[in-house]
């Protein structure tokens, strides 16, 4: 990879102190060595010129399912569960392993294209090796793993499966990606949602976690209707009912978490466990809006995602920050998540809720350089005068503003032309296995 020098740009550090200023950053092989005004361009391998450009850290999504991209405009304008078993599950059933990948791929260039650098991905039951092949081509980091499903009501033939197989394809899937690429590619546990999962399945994954000390990644409280069956079958709500089992910690993300009671805000805020907000896809199920203020309030790690394309039609993390921002304000006012604290759930927060802060979520010496460049020079993001460039590019910027994308060090975006991933392929690829795969599915 060598040296990357980037010149004259205005930084977004989302360091300790907030800084923002106009200087250089030069990046060594996958990290960041120096960040200053006017670094030499000595030993230097290419240089980025980025006069009046912005550049920010990658943004981070803790919620996604790549096996749902080619599914976008086959789910609208339903509730969940009914999106769920009328539209996604005998979709997902019917993926194999080309639809899988490409499925993967269109929504990994789609987020690369908007400043996405790390995210957190929930797959499907089978084929799940071909979506972090596609991951480790496109260069995306990524915390990745099976959906775990061993019980529920009109589930298709495709997407059944047992508890010890589900345990036991999740652990080879697991010793074989784990720590790929350098560490870019890690595995989570990714059971669906407790009323997919046996108690036994949940207790074993609680137990795996914490051997291998990784991640699981689930739903929770997205939906009325999920709770009540949740309370039937367990007497417990849904966060309860992870803290009872074991599953409550800090190595725990749960995307969602709308339909929470006090109980469970706190266990939230005492175990550490990590929350991801999902507004553009909450919206359109018309699930509810989460109670992030408070949570915010209360010191809950936060950060966003945009969950799957057919709940959401885009993966764009702009478009979440956007929502985030304002969805809130009617009410609580209109200076609640402002534009800083929206920033932050995308980068930082993001960081904090996949264990990597240390490493990812700012524009720090010694970091991982996962970054994004900006070109803010627009009708929509002018004045430039005297204006908050957070502010700029929570409330004003879109997808289309960010000009490249660096991952570990390496360029898989430079002026808007992906390096990573053959976008017309993709393009063409999707559209024909779609076609079979709704074939599969005997979905019009």
């Amino acid at each position: 990879m060598g040296k990357i020098l980037i010149k004259h740009a205005e930084i977004i550090t989302m360091n300790q102190n907030d800084d923002i200023f106009i200087g250089d950053i030069l990046i060594n092989n996958d990290r960041i060595e120096a960040i200053a005004p006017n670094l030499s361009t000595n030993s230097v391998d290419k240089i980025i010129d980025a006069t009046h450009r912005t550049v920010i850290p990658g943004f981070v999504q803790t919620h996604i399912h790549l096996c749902q991209t080619l599914f976008r405009g086959k789910g609208d304008d339903l509730e969940l569960l009914d999106w769920l078993k009328k539209r996604i599950w005998p979709l997902e059933a019917a993926h194999n392993e080309e639809s899988i990948y490409y499925s993967a791929m269109l929504g990994l260039g789609e987020m690369i294209e908007s400043g996405t650098t790390t995210i957190v991905d929930m797959e499907t039951v089978h084929h799940t090796d071909f979506a972090f092949q596609a991951i480790s081509q496109s260069g995306m980091r990524a915390i990745s793993g099976k959906v775990m499903m061993d019980k529920g009501d009109e589930v298709p033939f495709g997407l059944q499966e047992n508890t010890a197989d589900s345990i036991q394809q999740s652990v080879d899937l697991l010793e074989k990606w784990h720590g790929h690429d350098q560490g870019r590619i890690q595995y989570a546990f990714t059971p669906r949602f407790v009323i997919s999962c046996t108690e036994e399945l949940l207790k074993e994954v609680s137990s795996l976690s914490d051997h291998y000390q990784v991640k699981v990644h689930t739903h929770a409280s997205e939906n009325k209707g999920e709770i009540e069956i949740v309370e039937a079958e367990t007497g417990m709500r849904n966060v309860v009912y992870l803290d009872h089992i074991g599953l409550a910690n800090e190595r725990l993300i749960l995307a969602h978490c709308i339909w929470l009671n006090d109980e469970e805000k706190e266990i939230i805020r005492e175990r550490g466990v990590n929350v991801s907000h999902c507004p553009g896809s909450n919206l359109k199920l018309a699930s509810g809006i989460a109670d992030i203020p408070h949570m915010h309030q209360e010191g809950i790690t936060l950060s966003l995602g945009a969950d799957g394309a057919p709940c959401n039609n885009n993966l764009n993390m702009l478009n979440e920050m956007r929502l985030a921002a304002l969805i809130h304000k009617p009410h609580h006012g209109p200076t609640v998540m402002n534009a800083k604290e929206v920033f932050q759930m995308a980068t930082i927060g993001g960081a904090k809720a996949v264990g990597m802060s240390d490493e990812i979520g700012s524009l720090e010496v010694g970091k991982k350089a996962d970054l994004a460049i900006l070109d803010l020079n627009q009708f929509h993001t002018y004045p430039s005068f005297d204006v908050d460039p957070i502010s700029r590019i929570v409330y004003s910027a879109t997808r289309a503003d960010v000009e490249t994308t660096i991952i570990d060090g390496k360029i898989v975006m430079e002026n808007h032309i992906m390096k990573t991933i053959d976008k017309a392929l993709t393009l063409s690829e999707s559209n024909k296995t779609m076609q079979n795969l709704l074939k599969r599915a005997n979905l019009k």
